[in-house]
């Protein structure tokens, strides 16, 4: 589809019915099974799941097609977009924020959101300031200096306020009706946030006038020294002279000093950690602070894995961050998360570990994610749920320490690995049963074993849907994924087996959720995400049953194909049959069988295929085009009513209701059916046409497609079979 590939990323396929407007639109295509890798959610189920790697190749991306963005938009020469963030709905709708430049200078009020349809046409947008920017001039009437000394005099939210010719920078302020030349002056003075609070100042360029003025929240960054992280950077709050382990920047968690407080009431004695510098910890447990650098960093690190990864802000996906306590009670060795308080606490281990604190970041993302088991799914803390409720925290505590990628604390699939206990790790997930009593394999009696035990069964199941079997080493330590049922096979990849599993979690299980239904969960998800006939289900189910939970699916690569019914002729003497019977009809053996004009058979992700991950993609230029693909000597059975059935999927910009692209079925030459830009559909529907004028003759089999000058419309094709 190389040809497609060039021209239809902006023009072609999977069009919105109707005309494409530049209004705020949300895709209302009906998603249909896709190929492995490809998400095929229901609308409105939310955004998809997205790794950091994942998300950052969607901005550049989304940055490598800017000017076209740009241009289609109407925006001016002198405008620039710049990629903020991109979000993906899971029918694989696009919205793109953009911040916006006028020859190089920051717009205030030129921001904008793109709506993108999967094959990255725009189907909408929205815009702070509608159309171009155009500033009559660019050259400032008062100096930097000048409109600082303007900015200290309409500062409203600072007193005794402060600002020199380094805190004005050039913007064009595009907010009201007409873009104004202005400077946006950051002062500083005595306000909310203490005596170095900030507020933001713009005024016009030319005159002086105050455009706008509002506060800015302090966002300091500190230095920390951890026990188990080393030397990081963390996210702090000045207050008056000094700071506090205040992280605004992740829904403000505070992390407190519970001060050796009894877990019955760790927050009996805490206080907020605080100092007149910025440093934290000296990397020993001898600092009352490196324990609180380590949950600090952990659990704004777990924050971002989950914001890049499922957009999910914080433990409730409400913004709101969790208070931490460090230093809970004597001799502790362990870390809990408290739904009732909304609220995490970590021990300073015990004699049995060395007395290093609870707080390394796989145990940071463990406890948070306790909380994001509660706020969906809620597993019952006991029998199989409670296995599955720890095992999910193991999973996304691990996931949390690939992606933070200390060189400190490497990501693997250990817990707890840097608690310095005595064998080494807390848990293992690819081989649970090595610490002697954690499940490998499910069994009857999971229900009765220790959740933390019987974690061992998804822990396992999770390492070898991401990584799959054999031996390997991973962030420096010795794995092996051995299996219950000595099966072997590759993995999905452990960023789209947690992505299976954060959606099993939030959409499907419940509080009494078993093994067997979290299997049934996961294949439900794996569904949802990488489509019903994916190889990613597939290994799903083939993880599932090597640690005794059901049994694997049959390969959706190796099965037995559905036949194709065969012709059975009556002779005639005067006509005799012959030909073959109709090869490849849903195009899983790629081109086999066909001959096409161009590269019109395809797996391409940027459409959907009816069954499995091939199919024919037709036209979708937007200008004159012809194409055609076609199987010539086929057989058409003799007896019976023979019938050809296919089906198509026809989505287009055409907004009138005329025939102005068109997809002709042709048996020898002759057209038996006309379809068009009129059929414009959500989904895939099958089509009949009649063969009987062909009974007990071979034919050549062609679908014909053309296309005018003006807007584009897209046929697939899936599914053809003769009988």
């Amino acid at each position: 589809m190389y040809r497609k590939n060039a021209l239809a990323a902006g023009v072609a396929a999977a069009l919105a019915l109707g005309s494409v407007t530049m209004v705020a639109t949300q895709s209302t295509a009906v998603p249909q099974p896709t190929a492995a890798g490809t998400s095929a959610a229901q609308p409105g189920a939310g955004f998809r799941a997205m790794t950091a790697d994942a998300r950052g190749e969607a901005i550049r991306d989304a940055g490598r097609n800017t000017a076209a963005t740009a241009r289609e938009l109407g925006l001016g020469p002198a405008e620039r977009l710049v990629v903020k963030d991109v979000l993906i709905d899971a029918d694989g709708t696009r919205h793109v924020r953009y911040d916006r430049t006028y020859k190089g200078m920051d717009v205030i009020g030129g921001d904008l959101v793109v709506h993108l349809a999967e094959n990255g046409r725009i189907t909408g947008s929205d815009l702070a300031h509608q159309g171009a920017i155009k500033v009559a001039r660019v050259t400032p009437k008062l100096s930097a200096a000048e409109a600082s000394a303007k900015a200290v005099r309409h500062a409203k939210h600072v007193r005794k306020a402060k600002a020199g010719s380094k805190d004005s920078t050039l913007v064009v302020y595009a907010v009201g009706k007409i873009p104004v030349l202005a400077y946006r002056s950051t002062v500083t003075g005595a306000g909310e946030f203490g005596p170095a609070s900030r507020e933001a100042v713009i005024v016009d360029a030319a005159s002086g006038a105050p455009l706008d003025q509002y506060e800015l929240r302090q966002s300091v960054t500190g230095t920390g020294n951890g026990v188990t992280v080393g030397q990081v950077s963390i996210e702090t709050t000045q207050t008056g002279s000094g700071y506090t382990l205040t992280d605004a920047a992740h829904g403000g968690t505070i992390v407190y000093d519970s001060y050796n407080s009894p877990q019955t009431n760790p927050r009996q004695n805490a206080r907020p950690f605080s100092k007149s510098s910025n440093s934290w910890g000296n990397g020993t447990s001898s600092s009352r602070e490196s324990a609180a650098v380590d949950a600090s960093y952990g659990l704004a690190k777990t924050w971002d894995y989950y914001k890049s990864s499922f957009n999910r802000s914080g433990i409730r996906n409400d913004g709101r961050g969790a208070p931490a306590y460090v230093h809970v009670d004597n001799s502790l060795l362990n870390a809990f998360y408290d739904d009732n308080c909304f609220c995490m606490y970590f021990g300073d281990g015990s004699s049995q570990n060395g007395n290093t604190p609870v707080t390394a970041v796989d145990v940071a993302g463990h406890e948070m994610s306790h909380g994001v088991t509660a706020a969906t799914a809620n597993l019952t803390y006991s029998g199989e749920s409670g296995g599955l409720n720890e095992a999910t925290s193991d999973i996304f505590g691990t996931m949390v320490e690939f992606y933070a990628d200390n060189a400190a604390d490497p990501g693997d699939y250990y817990i707890g690995e840097k608690l310095n206990m005595s064998g080494g790790y807390m848990r293992r997930m690819d081989n649970p049963a090595a610490d002697g009593k954690s499940l490998s394999c499910w069994n009857s009696g999971a229900g009765s074993v220790d959740v933390h035990y019987s974690s061992g069964i998804a822990n396992h199941f999770f390492y070898l849907a991401g990584e799959g079997t054999g031996a390997k080493t991973i962030g420096g330590r010795s794995h092996n994924g051995t299996t219950c049922n000595n099966d072997t096979f590759a993995g999905i990849g452990k960023d789209k087996a947690a992505a299976v599993w954060y959606r099993a979690l939030t959409t499907y299980m419940t509080s009494t959720t078993n093994y067997a239904g979290a299997r049934t969960a996961t294949l439900q998800a794996a569904a949802d995400l990488y489509g019903a006939n994916s190889q990613e289900r597939y290994l799903v189910s083939k993880a599932w049953a090597a640690v005794s939970v059901g049994t694997a699916l049959p390969d959706p690569g190796t099965g037995t194909p559905t036949p194709t019914p065969t012709p059975t002729p009556t002779p005639d003497p005067t006509d005799p049959p012959s030909g073959n019977a109709l090869a490849n009809g849903s195009f899983e053996q790629g081109t086999s069988g066909w001959t096409q004009s161009d590269n019109i058979i395809t797996n391409s992700s940027l459409q959907p295929a009816r069954d499995g991950s091939w199919y024919a993609w037709m036209m979708g230029y937007g200008a004159d085009a012809v194409e055609s693909v076609s199987q010539s000597n086929i057989a058409v059975p003799a007896t019976g009513a023979p019938k050809l059935t296919f089906w198509l999927k026809v989505s287009t910009q055409e907004y009138a209701y005329g025939a102005y692209d068109t997809l002709k079925v042709k048996a020898n030459g002759t057209t038996l059916a006309t379809y068009s830009n009129a059929d414009a559909s959500s989904g895939y529907v099958q089509k009949t046409v009649d063969l009987s004028a062909y009974k007990g003759k071979s034919v050549k089999l062609e679908f014909a497609g053309t296309e005018d000058t003006y807007l584009a419309t897209v046929f697939l094709l899936d599914g053809i079979a003769i009988g």
